[in-house]
């Protein structure tokens, strides 16, 4: 109901000269109303079970959250909100996991409204396509099938919950299908329980997966395997998001199973059956989803360490997942490979990967890395936690993934604020806001300076 206000703010934005507001800028102001916009709704008493108002910097954080589909707490979300505070979130989760642009686009589609070549690129920007063509046609194919596939996955969820929550079980399997497919993690079954309950469902736990899964392998990969009669057909892109993500899901799903099988408050007590599908879901939940069926909190620390590498690799471009992404970590081991192996260039499947690619992915790897690093020593400082829990969180947020072992609704306010700054960056891209402040547009050097000669290693 609040689009159409939204959708006038982005066009105002662009359309006005005065501001000449970049695409970068455009997308990064987007998401920031629509924070604030959830801000101020979920601090209404209609929105709180107790009628009392969250705090701003409680609200706050619930918001960012929600817009970056990250799925980290500070109040229940289950038991404090409202039917219409936990409608708010759902609303903030679906635009910020389809993106502003993504909805703006719709109401422009709904409207006959054309869309212009400014709107074009800010569209290319916000979904990652590598040229303008086909950017409104793709977004009209994003919106169909996440409407499909969430639909599909609500109903599967809500026929499971109808017998345990009756007419409420229907509302709780489309509003948890939403959030499954966003990456959001957050869940209405109260106690920051999250999905524990049902460790060993197997219909809970495979289409949550598939959710999670889908919305997280990106629209293009989506689009592209529809398209395409065979995996060779597919593009490179396509490929290394494919194997890259079927590498990880399996790789996380051997390493939790070795690392959690012997502890009893976790995989111990277990069944086989439900190990293996307790430690699929936990590698999948990785991927930036943020549901889990293990308790976090009681898993070996040698477990969150692994788990800490998985959220900051993350999910794949265009998706609804953070993290530096699989194509990026995809990239990065190519090239170092390649490196090693006397080459100039990184190839894969019959393909070279370009120098600036390769620039871009080491670049997006040490910004992501700088910013954890900082995030985790502001926290060192204000928190009294152990910093293994600290960098837990951190990357967690970082990667828009949502799990936690347990310290979000204690943290400090300044800890609050520096979790709420690394949500919004790792959901936004850490290039796209510093690309916002960039004024100018980049220009290409006309003076080529002699080689320089640096000794590494």
């Amino acid at each position: 109901m609040k689009l159409p206000t939204q959708q006038a703010l982005l066009r105002s934005l662009i359309d006005t000269s005065e501001w000449k507001l970049t695409p970068y800028q455009i997308l990064v102001l987007g998401f920031a109303v629509l924070i604030f916009l959830g801000t101020f709704l979920l601090m209404t008493p209609l929105a709180s079970a107790s009628g009392q108002s969250l705090s701003f910097i409680d609200a706050l954080f619930t918001a960012t959250s929600a817009v970056c589909v990250t799925g980290l707490v500070v109040v229940d979300t289950g038991t404090y909100f409202t039917l219409f505070g936990q409608m708010v979130i759902i609303f903030l989760i679906q635009v910020g996991g389809l993106g502003i642009m993504t909805m703006t686009t719709l109401m422009a589609l709904l409207t006959g409204k054309k869309i212009r070549l400014r709107e074009r690129l800010v569209i290319q920007e916000a979904l990652n396509q590598l040229s303008l063509a086909g950017v409104v046609k793709l977004t009209s194919y994003i919106i169909k099938v996440t409407l499909c596939i969430e639909f599909i996955g609500g109903t599967i969820l809500a026929l499971r919950w109808y017998d345990e929550y009756s007419l409420m079980g229907i509302y709780m399997g489309y509003w948890h299908a939403v959030s499954s497919f966003c990456n959001a993690g957050f869940d209405l079954f109260g106690h920051f329980s999250s999905l524990t309950h049902y460790v060993g469902d197997f219909t809970v736990n495979m289409t949550v997966c598939s959710l999670i899964i889908l919305g997280g392998i990106g629209f293009t990969v989506i689009s592209d395997v529809r398209d395409a009669s065979s995996f060779r057909r597919c593009s490179l892109h396509t490929r290394i998001v494919l194997m890259t993500t079927a590498v990880f899901l399996v790789a996380g799903t051997i390493g939790i199973f070795f690392l959690e099988l012997l502890n009893v408050k976790t995989l111990g007590s277990l069944s086989w059956v439900d190990k293996l599908l307790a430690s699929f879901f936990q590698s999948v939940t990785t991927r930036t989803a943020g549901y889990n069926t293990l308790d976090i909190s009681q898993m070996n620390q040698a477990t969150w360490l692994y788990m800490i590498f998985l959220m900051f690799i993350g999910a794949s471009p265009a998706s609804t997942g953070g993290g530096i992404k699989t194509s990026t970590f995809a990239v990065i081991v190519m090239a170092i490979g390649a490196f090693t192996r006397g080459k100039t260039e990184a190839e894969i499947f019959e393909r070279r990967i370009s120098h600036v690619t390769t620039y871009k992915a080491f670049t997006v790897f040490f910004m992501a890395a700088g910013l954890v690093v900082l995030a985790c020593m502001v926290l060192s400082i204000t928190e009294q936690t152990p910093f293994i829990n600290i960098l837990f969180e951190v990357v967690s947020a970082f990667g828009t993934v949502g799990l936690s072992t347990g310290i979000t609704p204690g943290l400090s306010p300044v800890g609050k604020i520096g979790i709420i700054i690394t949500m919004f960056a790792g959901r936004v891209g850490l290039m796209t806001i510093i690309l916002a402040l960039v004024l100018r547009e980049r220009k290409k050097s006309v003076v080529q300076y002699p080689e320089g000669k640096i000794i590494i290693g």
